[in-house]
C-alpha cells in the first residue's frame, strides 16, 4: 500500500511541527535558566550594594569606640555601643562577609590590602602591614572592599 501525496505531506508537516516544538521547548528552557541566573545575579548585586553601604557605618562606630574617653570605658552606655559592633560583625558573618586580616605584622597582600602609605625609611625584603587604616571585607569569597593599610618593610 502506497501512501498518498496528502499523507506524505501530513507526515512531513508532523515532523516539522515536532521539530519546531522541540526547538521551542529548548529555547524556553534556555530562557528560564537565563532569567533564573539573572535573578540570582541581581539579588547578589543588591545584597553587595546594601552591605557596602553599611560598612562606613561600622567604620564610624569603630572609630568612635577607639576614641572613647578613659573615664567612660566602664560606662554601661559605652559598653552597649562596643557590643553593638560585635552584633554587627555577627550579622555580617551570617551574610557570608568576613573581615580581611590586616593586623600589624601581617604580610602585605595587594589582592586583599590597599597600601595608602608606605614607610619609605624602613629597610627589609618583606612588606608587612604597620597599621590598618580602614577594615576590608570579603563577600562570598571575593573582595568587597580592600583593607586600607600603612605598609613598612621588615
Amino acid at each position: 500500500m502506497t501512501k498518498s501525496k496528502k499523507q506524505l505531506e501530513l507526515e512531513q508537516q508532523a515532523v516539522d511541527l515536532t521539530a519546531d516544538l522541540q526547538r521551542t521547548r529548548a529555547d524556553f528552557e534556555n530562557y528560564r535558566k537565563r532569567v533564573e541566573a539573572e535573578k540570582i545575579m541581581s539579588r547578589d548585586a543588591g545584597r553587595t550594594s546594601a552591605i557596602l553601604k553599611l560598612l562606613p557605618v561600622i567604620d564610624n562606630i569603630e572609630r568612635a569606640i577607639t576614641y572613647v574617653p578613659e573615664d567612660l570605658k566602664d560606662n554601661k552606655w559605652a559598653q552597649s555601643v562596643i557590643s553593638l559592633t560585635k552584633n554587627l560583625e555577627k550579622s555580617l558573618e551570617d551574610l557570608n562577609v568576613k573581615r580581611i586580616d590586616a593586623k600589624p605584622g601581617t604580610i602585605f597582600n595587594p589582592d586583599l590590602h590597599e597600601a595608602i602609605q608606605l614607610d619609605e625609611d624602613a629597610e627589609g625584603d618583606q612588606e608587612i602591614i604597620a597599621e590598618e587604616m580602614q577594615a576590608g571585607y570579603i563577600l562570598d569569597g571575593h573582595v568587597a572592599r580592600h583593607a586600607m593599610v600603612r605598609v613598612t618593610r621588615q
